[in-house]
Parts: structure tokens; C-alpha cells; sequence
């Protein structure tokens, strides 16, 4: 099993360029929003709401667990973040939820790719769908490092 700063390095192979970087920076949390929203819309098969949402955060927290304490930690703390934007979202939207999360997910996967344009290297899940949840957290890791803690 690969540590996290094996996926990390693999990662950032072909996170390189200044500009695929800030598009990541950018498009990552709205992507990672957008699913959290899209999950969020489904209608429950059972009387917890949102239960695909939830079972969502715990998918993230078993996948990170392996990885790192940590991260696990400040991911499924993000996880959170995002569930109340995406409360309060549904709430103040003029339009149903998923249909604002669908835009975003479209923006942010474009974005996305044409940071990976500009790179010349394609997306680092075409190697592993694994790498779908290592971007998030590689995000995460280099917060962790500006602020000097470890994972």
C-alpha cells in the first residue's frame, strides 16, 4: 500500500505548473462541493436525509484513516464545512440544488482540464481513480505544511 507522500509525490508529478496549480486551488473545493451538494440532492431511501451525503463523509473518513490520522481529521472536517454550505445553499437558492451543484461541477471539472492543458500532462486519475481523492487532500497537505504541521 502506498503512504500518503507516495500519492502525494505521484500526485504532484503533473501538478507542476503555477497556473494548474491555481486552477486546482480553485477548482478541487468547488468540484468537491458540488458532490457533496449533488449527493446531498438525492432523495433518501430511508428516513435519515441526506443519508448518500453522509455515507459520503464516512466513504472519505475510511479512505483517509488508511492514509493518516490527521488528514482523515481535517478532511472529514472539510467533509463538514461543506455540508453546511450545501445546507445553507439549498436553503437561499432561487433553483433547486443540484441544478446550481451540476454548474459547478462542470465548471470546476473545465477548469480543471484547462489546467491540465496548460501543463501538458493529462490528469493524474487517468493512471488511478484513486488520485480523484488524493487531490483534495494534496490541497490539504500543503496547507498542512505552510502552517508546519504533520501528516
Amino acid at each position: 500500500m502506498r503512504s500518503i507522500h507516495d500519492w502525494f509525490a505521484a500526485y504532484g508529478e503533473s501538478h507542476q505548473h503555477p497556473m494548474n496549480k491555481a486552477f486546482h486551488w480553485v477548482c478541487i473545493p468547488v468540484i468537491f462541493l458540488s458532490i457533496v451538494g449533488l449527493l446531498w440532492s438525492i432523495p433518501s431511501p430511508v428516513a435519515t436525509p441526506h443519508v448518500w451525503a453522509w455515507a459520503a463523509v464516512a466513504f472519505v473518513a475510511l479512505f483517509y484513516a488508511r492514509l493518516s490520522k490527521p488528514m482523515m481529521l481535517a478532511m472529514v472536517a472539510w467533509c463538514l464545512l461543506c455540508l453546511g454550505l450545501v445546507w445553507a445553499l439549498e436553503r437561499s437558492l432561487p433553483i433547486p440544488l443540484w441544478v446550481s451543484c451540476l454548474v459547478l461541477f462542470v465548471a470546476g471539472w473545465t477548469g480543471q482540464f484547462i489546467g491540465h492543458h496548460i501543463e501538458g500532462r493529462k490528469p493524474s486519475f487517468f493512471q488511478d481513480l484513486q488520485f480523484l481523492m488524493i487531490g483534495p487532500a494534496w490541497l490539504m497537505g500543503d496547507l498542512f505544511r505552510r502552517v508546519g504541521l504533520r501528516y
